[in-house]
């Protein structure tokens, strides 16, 4: 739906007053007629603007016709012959309270200002009517006319100014709750009964599974409209948290990759809600594991890395295995160190399938058989150990290389 367009507040004569071109007995002449013409007005506003639809009984059918009281009062009775702006400080709070009550009602603000326009036009023709039954002299209607519509002008700029302030109070709020929300999701300490109050208090409804994601702070701009209401984000030290639905399909996933796209960010695992802790940390994780890095910035999901996660997730442990795992290779020389790694790392992956080896590798098998002699010299028994071999190949694999003299 098209928003509303922002009221004209000139007139067409240049004359941001026009009923003060208009005798002051204009409003003995109208004065008389204002009764029935608000009835009319409350009674089209129902009829013709559907949100308006349910009878304007109580307090807001009071409202409704209180507001088109003191507009036409004010209209036809204050302002002709006077120069004054439309709205004094009083009525303008009236009418910026107006549209403050109607963003709490969820009503759109196109509802609002549809409502002024019939006004306007009901109260155009009716006044055209009395004014031909009074006969007030023709010259007089195009300022009546005009002060008609740059009245409803200015009561629509101080609603929309109501309404646009109120949206702006409640989208900051249920942003607060959001993040208190995922703040408490994530500290693992949150009961089904607290999540539901505090989501409905969010306006998220709580997905059965969901995801986490992990992103720098300095690529996060314009996320929150990227993901729209769908997600819960929050700022932390150091990083940015998501953590919305986990995608059901791998469309859903490549939707997710394009809203994530060049945001270098991390996905955590699938997980049940009450565990949303679980895939945030794992996301944060391989987020703080800078060689895990994609240099384009792309979403990387852990589930496709969990190996390499594992393996590089701390890089003291891991240089510490390496340095006792490959200290037997210092003794060579630096390309022959180079050359013998990369030989015992892919023998170590075909589980010593010369075929497969001397493939890989691109060289003879023969070559091949010379390389593994010259790994048993350096590494004895140890090759038929299996917790050795599977220390050497989780070091390898990390991208560890016998450390230089």
């Amino acid at each position: 739906m098209p928003g509303p367009q922002q009221p004209v507040t000139r007139s067409l004569l240049g004359s941001e007053m026009p009923w003060a071109e208009l005798p002051r007995d204009v409003s003995t002449l109208l004065a008389g007629s204002l009764s029935e013409l608000v009835e009319e007005i409350v009674l089209r506003i129902p009829q013709e603007v559907p949100e308006y639809s349910r009878p304007l009984e109580g307090e807001f059918g009071a409202s409704v016709r209180r507001g088109v009281e003191i507009a036409l009062g004010r209209l036809f009775i204050d302002l002709p012959g006077r120069d004054e702006p439309a709205l004094m400080p009083a009525t303008r709070a009236i009418y910026r309270q107006i549209g403050v009550g109607e963003a709490r009602t969820g009503r759109s603000l196109e509802a609002l200002l549809s409502a002024y326009r019939l006004g306007a036009r009901v109260t155009f023709r009716a006044v055209s009517a009395i004014a031909d039954r009074v006969g007030l002299e023709p010259r007089l209607m195009l300022p009546l006319g005009e002060s008609i519509f740059v009245y409803i002008d200015e009561i629509s700029a101080a609603s929309i100014e109501g309404f646009t302030e109120e949206q702006s109070r409640q989208v900051g709020e249920r942003d607060r709750r959001r993040e208190s929300l995922l703040r408490r999701m994530l500290a693992g300490n949150l009961s089904e009964v607290e999540a539901r109050r505090l989501a409905a208090r969010a306006g998220w409804p709580i997905p059965a599974r969901v995801v986490a994601a992990v992103l720098p702070p300095e690529h996060a701009e314009g996320l929150r409209a990227a993901l729209g209401d769908d997600a819960l984000i929050s700022g932390r030290t150091g990083e940015v948290v998501v953590v919305f639905a986990a995608p059901a399909s791998q469309a859903e996933r490549d939707e997710i990759a394009q809203v994530l796209r060049e945001r270098h960010a991390w996905v955590g695992p699938a997980r049940d809600w009450e565990a949303a802790e679980e895939s945030y940390r794992t996301a944060a994780l391989a987020a703080g594991t800078p060689s895990l890095a994609d240099p384009d910035g792309q979403v990387r999901w852990v589930d496709d890395h969990l190996t390499m996660i594992a393996l590089r997730s701390d890089p003291l442990v891991m240089r510490d295995l390496a340095a006792r795992s490959l200290e037997p290779m210092q003794h060579l020389r630096p390309e022959q160190r180079e050359r013998l790694a990369e030989t015992l790392l892919v023998w170590l992956k075909h589980r010593g399938e010369r075929g497969r080896i001397a493939q890989e590798l691109h060289v003879h098998p023969q070559t091949v058989g010379y390389r593994l002699g010259q790994l048993r010299d350096v590494f004895a028994d140890d090759l038929d150990n299996p917790d050795r071999r599977f220390e050497l190949e989780l070091v390898l694999r990390a991208g560890h290389r016998p450390d230089p003299d």
